[in-house]
């Protein structure tokens, strides 16, 4: 049996015009295009390897920074205007306080004359028994709702903040004044009065010397 090779295809067919082309093309053009493609996938992976995780877009990041850093100033606005309004309110109530004291202050200093002319007639016996007495009680109990206090006695050691020296004599002889080592109030010319504190009228008095 006659062995039967394999026709080449580079030779031409008899019969026909053209030559047939070899039926495998060269492969170096794809290959080299699989290469860059793998090159250029191999640097976009290095890149964001790089990348820290969690990174955002600039454009994206923008936006929230900005928002964050106004509502940081919106906050330190409003926490302003709160301990400005606490401030304010703390010094109306305290300025309140204060005006009230002073208003009953005033009220009281008008009417010591009054309350000297009761205290007087009180001590010559005048009040006992009539029917002003009752008033002029209620009058010294109402204001002493708003702290009103009268002193000044005999035998109290001098105080130059309480007490207004008029007179100053000799230490009594007839023993109605005890003995004292400091300068001492012998006679009341007319009572002090203070409310809470504040001295409304210093005590008039006259003084003496311990011997």
């Amino acid at each position: 049996m006659t062995e039967q090779h394999p026709a080449d295809p580079t030779e031409e067919v008899v019969g026909t015009d053209e030559a047939v082309e070899p039926t495998t093309a060269p492969a170096a053009p794809t290959q080299d295009a699989d290469a860059g493609a793998e090159q250029v996938q191999a640097e976009q992976e290095a890149v964001a390897a790089q990348e820290p995780a969690g990174s955002q877009p600039t454009s994206e990041a923008a936006p929230q920074s900005g928002d964050a850093t106004l509502a940081a100033e919106r906050l330190a606005d409003l926490q302003r205007l709160q301990a400005e309004y606490v401030n304010y309110k703390r010094r109306v109530d305290r300025d309140r306080a204060v005006v009230q004291e002073r208003a009953a202050q005033s009220v009281i200093e008008a009417l010591l004359p009054v309350l000297d002319d009761i205290h007087a007639a009180r001590e010559h016996g005048d009040l006992a028994g009539g029917p002003f007495a009752s008033i002029a009680d209620k009058l010294e109990s109402t204001l002493g709702k708003f702290g009103l206090e009268r002193y000044g006695a005999v035998g109290e050691e001098f105080d130059p903040v309480r007490h207004e020296a008029l007179m100053h004599t000799a230490w009594p002889a007839d023993g109605s004044v005890p003995a004292a080592e400091s300068t001492t109030v012998v006679q009341v010319l007319q009572p002090g009065y203070r409310a809470g504190e504040q001295v409304l009228r210093a005590a008039r008095v006259a003084v003496a010397d311990p011997e």
